[in-house]
């Protein structure tokens, strides 16, 4: 269980950006973080990662506090973090990125496993380098499968995984999404605007001004997004980004 207790940061001119964040988010669950572009929802996925520090509060994992550790130490606790902006590795190879997240060797069908959920085929995509020969959507879904990759991950952070994806690769990642949600024992912590991923939700987290607006179970919550959004009050993605 994460527990998020008075969160809040800003950027090194002063200019607050989360104010006063408090939230339980349950073990073995998928919430979906939405709200209006410049809310916070991406500094709040960082500031869980440990690729930024609060201001003040406090964030606790299982009942030990984290908040002081960084990603590297979080990611030994079970963190797994994509970015919204993959990173390049130069000389090292798919395989060998998969490998590092997995921490350990993995088969042939492992790895196909793996990259198939992000629509990608590993014979085609084992051998090539993280570097900039890969287009941006390349990249965006070889960073998601080193997430899909951690097999000891307790909580799974995406950040708008959905964009620079095409549409076959899409259904593929909401099927990952729904296998991660079955485990019972893996939490999805997902940044999106997109309706089909909040349709899956187990629960739902509205941040908007850099407070959390609503939360609750995606019955509740869902519904008036949906009102909100025909309304023009709060747009949600129904397509996608191509790539």
């Amino acid at each position: 269980m994460l527990v998020l207790e008075h969160l809040a940061w800003g950027l090194p001119d002063g200019e607050p950006i989360l104010k006063d964040i408090t939230l339980t988010l349950p073990t073995g669950k998928l919430i979906v973080v939405t709200g209006p572009n410049g809310g916070g929802k991406t500094s709040l996925a960082k500031l869980i990662a440990g690729l930024e520090t609060p201001s003040s509060g406090h964030i606790f994992l299982d009942g030990e506090e984290i908040t002081s550790l960084d990603i590297t130490q979080r990611a030994r606790k079970g963190i797994a973090y994509a970015f919204q902006q993959p990173v390049h590795f130069k000389g090292l190879s798919v395989q060998d990125l998969l490998e590092l997240a997995a921490e350990r060797k993995l088969s042939e069908d492992e790895l196909c496993t793996i990259l198939g959920q992000v629509g990608l085929c590993a014979q085609d995509y084992k051998n090539r380098q993280v570097d900039a020969s890969l287009s941006g959507g390349e990249s965006k879904r070889i960073e998601i499968a080193t997430v899909l990759a951690r097999k000891n991950a307790g909580l799974l952070i995406f950040d708008e995984p959905e964009a620079g994806i095409d549409l076959w690769s899409f259904s593929g990642l909401i099927d990952a999404f729904q296998r991660i949600q079955a485990k019972k024992q893996t939490s999805a912590l997902i940044i999106s605007h997109q309706e089909r991923i909040l349709q899956i939700a187990d629960e739902i987290v509205v941040i908007a001004g850099g407070k959390v607006r609503t939360a609750g179970p995606r019955e509740e919550i869902l519904p008036t997004l949906l009102k909100e959004e025909k309304a023009g009050r709060c747009p949600l993605e129904r397509g996608n980004s191509y790539e």
